[in-house]
């Protein structure tokens, strides 16, 4: 059973991280009562997940990255300053050849800022979702001590939840979500009027890297790394009062 024709495009959308915070969450509301579109998102969901495992796709080495930008260097560089000549048959195949290592190389620098864009946009759309549809915790406190161990035998890590209501980041709660692939847990936290949503999941499972921040679709979102653990907080205050959360986060988190 196919995709509805009318939601096609979006169904690729929400696969390629492509789609803004609120077209995200409607779709997504949309797959939960049309059974041909879950399937053929599943599907291929499934798919893309068996080309990216281990074995199937591989990273090139940073051996052929140094040698592919020394070789672009040295097409580069003018026969005058080498005091080479030029050698016109060689230059045009050398320039063509250049062209499509430059392409490759491309490719090869673009794949993770396209990932971070894409997870990016998951982030955004979670804490959206959180929002509208009504599903901003599923356990509601303002201790830590009931927070974290209700992730216990939900999820594979067991989050810090530090109160921060000193910080001006009351505590609100947690809850299961919906992240790259797999379930992960969010710890909702206040700040004023405004919501914060904390999304935490083992670090070495997608690779991450290091700190990291992006304002999209009118949303802040912090990323950093600390104890194994990969932490990214999404919220509409701005970046730098985001990153005020997380130094209060991080201060606090190794006493919870």
């Amino acid at each position: 059973m196919s995709a509805c024709p009318d939601k096609t495009q979006l169904l690729h959308g929400l696969l390629d991280g492509e789609l803004d915070a609120v077209n995200a969450a409607a779709f997504e509301a949309h797959l939960k009562t049309c059974e041909a579109c879950n399937g053929e998102y599943l599907r291929q969901l499934a798919l893309r997940d068996q080309v990216a495992s281990p074995g199937v796709a591989h990273r090139a080495p940073e051996r052929l990255r140094a040698k592919i930008e020394a070789m672009v260097a040295e097409e580069a560089t003018p026969a005058a300053s080498t005091g080479r000549p030029l050698r016109r048959a060689g230059w045009a195949a050398g320039g063509a050849l250049g062209g499509l290592v430059a392409a490759g190389l491309a490719v090869i620098v673009a794949i993770p800022q396209v990932e971070t864009a894409s997870l990016d946009r998951q982030l955004v759309a979670g804490h959206v979702r959180s929002l509208l549809a009504n599903h901003l915790v599923d356990v509601a406190t303002s201790s830590q001590h009931v927070v974290r161990p209700w992730f216990n035998g939900k999820v594979d890590v067991a989050p810090p939840a530090p109160e921060l209501a000193d910080k001006g980041f009351p505590l609100v709660g947690g809850r299961l979500d919906y992240l790259d692939g797999r379930v992960t847990p969010a710890i909702v936290y206040r700040r004023r009027l405004h919501t914060v949503n904390l999304f935490v999941w083992p670090a070495e499972t997608r690779g991450d890297g290091g700190d990291h921040t992006a304002r999209r679709d009118g949303y802040s979102v912090v990323e950093w790394t600390a104890g194994g653990l990969r932490f990214a907080a999404v919220s509409d205050i701005g970046v730098d009062e985001l990153k005020s959360f997380r130094e209060a986060f991080e201060a606090a988190a190794p006493a919870s």
